[in-house]
């Protein structure tokens, strides 16, 4: 089982195309971005809903609607999409099994249950480096390292993309810039 769960891999990719769209595309729907990327839409909805909740996102409504970054890409850390996706829940519940010991009888000794648990301690040093970790890195560092890799034109075939998308969703009949007609969802 995985402490980060899947909406937060689907969110953060989201939220990376929503770089590539910063000012050079309209804003993305959650349909599209779910068919850019194949995944279920109803579930990125819901993903969504939570984003703009914790105000990472801002959408307008409409057929010209859609989604964009609520602030620049350097200033939403990862972190800040775990915790709004999935909550901020801790990475580890004590069950004070130490105290449970069937040698202690009734009652465990004041010693066996001293200060905090050595196993609770060592998932707070292991949650506190994972948070920081998470905290380090922002949208802006993982488009970064995106388009390091990608081939230079990737960041403006997902702009284009997105922009022949919207283009469909107003009902415009424009040819897509690509020369290829695409589907209507």
């Amino acid at each position: 089982m995985s402490h980060i769960s899947s909406g937060v891999e689907y969110g953060l990719h989201c939220l990376l195309y929503l770089t590539h769209s910063d000012a050079a595309a309209p804003e993305a729907s959650v349909r599209d971005l779910a068919e850019l990327q194949g995944v279920p839409a109803d579930f990125l909805a819901k993903l969504f809903t939570k984003l703009a909740k914790a105000g990472l996102v801002v959408s307008t409504e409409g057929i010209k609607g859609g989604f964009r970054l609520a602030r620049p890409a350097s200033r939403i850390t990862v972190h800040d999409v775990v915790v709004a996706i999935d909550g901020d829940k801790a990475l580890f519940d004590c069950r004070e099994i130490r105290a449970r010991c069937a040698v202690f009888g009734e009652e465990a000794p004041a010693w066996a249950t001293r200060g905090v648990c050595s196993i609770h301690a060592v998932m707070q040093a292991a949650e506190k480096t994972m948070r920081a970790e998470l905290k380090r890195h922002t949208l802006a560092d993982l488009a970064q390292r995106t388009e390091d890799k990608a081939p230079a034109a990737f960041g403006t075939q997902v702009v284009q993309w997105l922009s022949d998308r919207a283009v469909n969703r107003r009902g415009e009949n424009a040819e897509p810039a690509n020369g290829r007609s695409r589907k209507r969802a």
